[in-house]
């Protein structure tokens, strides 16, 4: 599994040292220089990483603030980079990063950071990877019974090929069992989208830990693997200088 980050960042410095190390952990770099554009990248495309130079570029702080209210990447791992003058670690955690890297950046604090943040972004790319799977499901809204055909899953949810339409505004459960395990799993979910050829997305609720387990487990199992990070892992949040 090659993961992907967006590095915004006008320091050739910053772009020196960061670019080799994110790559040698086999993490895809897509460098840009400009704030407004990186807005745009981020409401369009999915990160696993989001680098922001935040003291030294121009509205980078902006697209910092503004991170966990897109869509796409507003779970993603968020690394602020610091000058020591203008933004305090405490005001970038206040808004949403994950970790601090202060300049100067040198290689080994660099590797330091990604390293401890690997796990995290691992953790959030099988979170929202769908893995296509297919396998009947058993569709119960309210005094409803219908059957299904699976298409994806993911830990969030489940796509669909139902051979009824479902209630309006019905809260399904479903009963399947996934592939090659013997765990009948019993789950609510909501309606996340629908489209008139009969395919519905399903969010995932209340799922009991058992259940939880067979589904990570599963999930992870069928989930190209990626070079496991050290042991050691950084909280809520992490300042490398």
């Amino acid at each position: 599994m090659t993961l992907e980050s967006l590095l915004l960042s006008r320091d050739a410095e910053v772009m020196r040292v960061l670019r080799p190390t994110l790559e040698k952990l086999s993490i895809e770099v897509e460098i840009c220089q400009e704030a407004k554009k990186a807005t745009e990248i981020l409401i369009a495309e999915k990160f696993d990483a989001v680098i922001v130079d935040c003291d030294d570029l121009r509205g980078g702080l902006e697209v910092l603030q503004g991170l966990r209210n897109t869509p796409s990447n507003k779970n993603s791992v968020a690394f602020a980079v610091l000058n020591g003058k203008k933004t305090t670690t405490q005001e970038a955690f206040a808004m949403g990063v994950n970790f601090v890297l202060q300049k100067p950046i040198t290689p080994l604090n660099a590797s330091r950071c990604f390293n401890a943040a690997l796990n995290f972004m691992v953790r959030e790319r099988r979170r929202y990877h769908r893995q296509p799977v297919k396998m009947l499901v058993r569709v119960v809204a309210g005094e409803k019974e219908i059957k299904a055909t699976s298409t994806d899953i993911s830990e969030g949810g489940i796509a669909l090929l139902l051979h009824q339409a479902l209630p309006k505004n019905a809260t399904p459960r479903l009963q399947f069992t996934l592939p090659d395990t013997t765990h009948s799993i019993d789950i609510e979910t909501e309606v996340a989208w629908a489209d008139l050829k009969g395919r519905v997305g399903l969010r995932f609720r209340n799922v009991d830990a058992s259940s939880q387990e067979v589904l990570e487990k599963w999930l992870n199992e069928k989930t190209p693997k990626q070079a496991s990070a050290p042991k050691e892992q950084a909280g809520s949040g992490s300042v490398v200088q």
